[in-house]
């Protein structure tokens, strides 16, 4: 950068930045602020300035790098915001999102580095992510009640989300505990729109590939209306008024006998 009036007031607003500024050139730290020195947890500038910028990236992000930063000079335009992770001096590792611009840094092309913690709002995100999957996991459980015959109760609203996480967590649960029969109880349920409907339907058509019977039980009259107006397939699925009527009907056949 040239010695003026304007590189001299921009150095002095990077300098009295509160978020990390770092300036690299050939992969190596050319220049990084006071802010950059705290987060990055160095003794000081002249620690981090000369070092290989791959001393902070972790082996996962490093291909990812090389090519974000080829990119960047090539097309000589910022990346935008990207989310990764960096290690910092102390061996730490740290959530960041790193905004990336192309300057010029004493003649030679260089990337400007904005670099913000986010290692708070990740962990919050992945402490509501695995609450959500433990609410989930409550909302639907597998319960057996004879042998190879288990009940999936379905209580309150179910959402994207939710039936999302049936479809997946539920074929699960059954193959781990050799279900060969589930009855899926909506006697709790009061309102499905199509999406979910579509979605649970199609647990059961997995469940018919993994050679396990469904039957459906509870069915509120306005849920039936919607299931047949979304023209699902019913001819996989076994339907009953009430969970008392198919396990008596369970309990009664034949192949039961043995229970």
């Amino acid at each position: 950068m040239e010695n003026s009036k304007d590189e001299k007031l921009y150095r002095h607003i990077v300098e009295s930045s509160t978020e990390a500024i770092i300036i690299q050139q050939d992969g190596m730290f050319k220049y990084i602020n006071p802010a950059g020195v705290d987060f990055l947890r160095a003794a000081s500038s002249e620690e981090v300035i000369g070092k290989s910028v791959f001393d902070i990236i972790p082996e996962e992000y490093r291909e990812l790098t090389v090519r974000h930063s080829a990119s960047l000079l090539d097309q000589n335009k910022p990346t935008g915001i990207i989310e990764k992770q960096l290690k910092r001096f102390d061996g730490s590792l740290c959530d960041v999102e790193t905004n990336c611009t192309p300057v010029l840094y004493e003649g030679k092309k260089a990337i400007q580095s904005v670099v913000r913690d986010i290692t708070k709002r990740k962990e919050t995100e992945r402490t509501l992510e695995k609450v959500s999957k433990e609410i989930n996991t409550l909302s639907a459980p597998v319960v057996p009640i004879l042998e190879g015959v288990a009940v999936l109760p379905l209580v309150g609203s179910i959402n994207s989300e939710r039936a999302n996480y049936i479809l997946e967590y539920v074929p699960l649960k059954v193959q781990e505990q050799n279900v060969h029969t589930l009855i899926s109880d909506f006697s709790g349920i009061y309102e499905l729109d199509e999406m979910v409907i579509q979605c649970l339907f199609e647990t059961s058509a997995v469940l018919g590939l993994l050679g396990v019977r469904s039957i459906v039980t509870g069915i509120r009259p306005q849920i039936a209306q919607s299931v047949v107006q979304l023209g699902a397939d019913l001819s996989l699925i076994q339907i009953f008024g009430t969970l008392k009527q198919a396990v008596r009907e369970l309990v009664l056949n034949d192949s039961f006998v043995s229970v």
